[in-house]
């Protein structure tokens, strides 16, 4: 089923049957935001589904994602657009011999000789898109600038053409892993959505999900591993999709037990530094080595 959201209820159960299991909040605010036509900032650690957010609601709506990859440096000319300096130098020099400058140049300043970018081409694509603008904070504040035209009329301004107004409203999601605090006249402009690490609970539902023939007492083990892995000072704690690909790789194993030795054969899968794998193997693989593990967690 696509189409917009009709309800929280219809929205929890539509990006639950593409595969994201949302709670209240994250229903609540997507919901709101087709009805409203509001930007959703959603921030929270890496590894708790904020992009997958996104893709999920593009699966769910059918609307096509359009996702802006942020990164320090990141400026107009990779977002928004560029003229195909190449295409323009090439019409002058064929044209200009036997027409004006001033003809010319109105012609090569057309939107044939304009390299859209992702901004742009969700402003002007002819069906309604969803617009990831993935980790926001790795981007400076003039950059932040250059999106609020964007958020609060979805239309931006060309000098050359003038102001190019949305054919469609996309549904834009921006994601932030916190790293800086973005500014207020950006915020002002978005709805607001705080995504944390799951519970075990929900971590177990959302473990089912993909990977429901694991055995539930394995798959417990596991999600109640991954909290207190998640519990130590690493420098990354393991992500809610590392917790799906090892639980798909302990089916594939198939493992009987998370214990220490699994723990150790498999611990890549979910820690990738050198220092918190010796962490990780020190506090969390003698307790499973102990027997202590399901007492504490417990």
């Amino acid at each position: 089923m696509s189409g917009e959201f009709t309800s929280i209820d219809d929205t929890r159960e539509r990006l639950g049957g593409v595969g994201y299991l949302a709670d209240e909040p994250a229903s609540l605010v997507t919901f709101l935001a087709g009805r409203l036509g509001k930007p959703v900032l959603v921030e929270g650690p890496a590894g708790v589904g904020k992009t997958e957010l996104a893709k999920a609601v593009s699966r769910a709506t059918g609307r096509h994602l359009i996702r802006l990859q942020c990164y320090e440096g990141l400026d107009e000319a990779k977002a928004l657009y560029e003229w195909n300096y190449r295409k323009q130098l090439l019409r002058i020099q064929t044209e200009a011999a036997d027409t004006g400058w001033q003809e010319v140049k109105d012609d090569i300043f057309g939107e044939e000789f304009m390299l859209a970018r992702p901004l742009l081409t969700a402003i002007t694509a002819e069906e309604p898109v969803v617009l990831l603008i993935d980790e926001i904070d790795k981007t400076d504040q003039e950059f932040e600038a250059l999106l609020l035209e964007v958020l609060s009329d979805f239309q931006v301004s060309i000098p050359e053409l003038g102001v190019i107004e949305a054919r469609t409203r996309p549904l834009v999601l921006l994601t932030s892993n916190n790293s800086r605090e973005l500014t207020e006249a950006l915020k002002r402009r978005c709805l607001y959505l705080w995504l944390d690490y799951p519970t075990v609970e929900r971590e177990l539902e959302i473990v089912h999900l993909h990977a429901p023939e694991l055995d539930q007492a394995v798959a417990r083990k596991l999600v109640e591993v991954i909290h207190m892995v998640r519990s130590l000072d690493l420098k990354k704690p393991p992500s809610i999709a590392e917790s799906i690909d090892w639980a798909r790789a302990l089916l594939l194993l198939g493992a009987e037990d998370v214990d220490q030795a699994v723990l150790e054969r498999t611990m890549s899968i979910i820690v990738k530094h050198r220092t918190d794998l010796d962490l990780v193997a020190e506090r969390v693989g003698v307790k499973l080595g102990d027997g202590l593990f399901g007492r504490q967690a417990g």
